[in-house]
């Protein structure tokens, strides 16, 4: 490469797959140029967060290694338990084994737009996928726990494949005849249970987009329902609207 400016490496590095970059640097020792030098030192950087990346999704499939007698592994979570509106949602996902999906992660820990790419990669790869939704009308009927189990029963229930093994974040979901272990920080620490809170996230937010266009007062697109200083205001402004939960807001309301 030593008769190729310093820019046309840089592309040429670009299109390299990470995997592969280390023959290609090797291939670089030789060029005294500065500016080589450096590239050389970036692109072994990539090569370092690379590789400590595949060790963290290593590390995050331990609980399926565990079950990997089991064909069928299905991840759960949810999102939505805190908002002052919109439903709570729930995904279940089955991965095949050999899925190492990079860069899946608890998607609180993920930038919105990672979390997007992700689901398109997780709705591609996985086996199957499913999601619960269950409404504020439930919510205040049942408690927020209550709906948030029957959103994972439903989500579990419309999987197009029974699993073998649940693995669950947190909670032991009641009324399920299926093995399950919940796991503590479970998004931390499960693939599958990673995965599907990207796919709950996602999901849940993308509705409260679709609600922000219906009450635009409320900015549900920015604050997916949470409880901002800014969605606070627009209660006490205009009331809540259908898709509040009553049992949420009434202490944010009578201050």
């Amino acid at each position: 490469m030593t008769n190729m400016t310093i820019s046309d490496i840089k592309n040429k590095l670009d299109d390299i797959p990470v995997r592969y970059l280390d023959d290609e640097l090797v291939k670089l020792k030789a060029d005294e140029r500065l500016g080589v030098k450096k590239l050389i030192d970036k692109y072994r950087k990539k090569i370092e967060s690379y590789e400590k990346e595949l060790d963290r999704i290593s590390n995050m499939r331990q609980y399926e290694n565990k079950y990997s007698d089991k064909n069928y592994i299905c991840g759960i979570d949810e999102v939505g338990r805190g908002p002052l509106s919109g439903p709570v949602v729930s995904a279940a996902v089955i991965l095949p084994k050999d899925a190492n999906i990079l860069y899946v992660n608890d998607s609180k820990k993920l930038t919105e737009a990672k979390r997007e790419e992700l689901y398109d990669i997780i709705m591609e790869k996985a086996i199957a996928v499913s999601i619960g939704v269950i409404n504020v009308d439930v919510i205040d009927e049942i408690n927020i726990l209550n709906a948030t189990y029957e959103s994972m029963i439903s989500a579990i229930n419309k999987l197009e494949v029974k699993p073998d093994v649940i693995l669950v974040d947190a909670v032991t979901i009641p009324k399920i005849n299926i093995p399950q272990e919940p796991i503590i920080k479970g998004d931390t620490k499960s693939i599958s249970i990673a995965a599907a809170s990207i796919i709950a996230k996602v999901y849940r937010d993308r509705m409260m987009k679709e609600y922000d266009k219906i009450f635009p007062e409320y900015k549900f697109a920015k604050n997916k329902g949470y409880g901002t200083k800014e969605h606070i205001e627009a209660l006490k402004k205009y009331g809540s609207c259908a898709i509040h939960r009553k049992s949420f807001i009434r202490s944010v309301l009578s201050t």
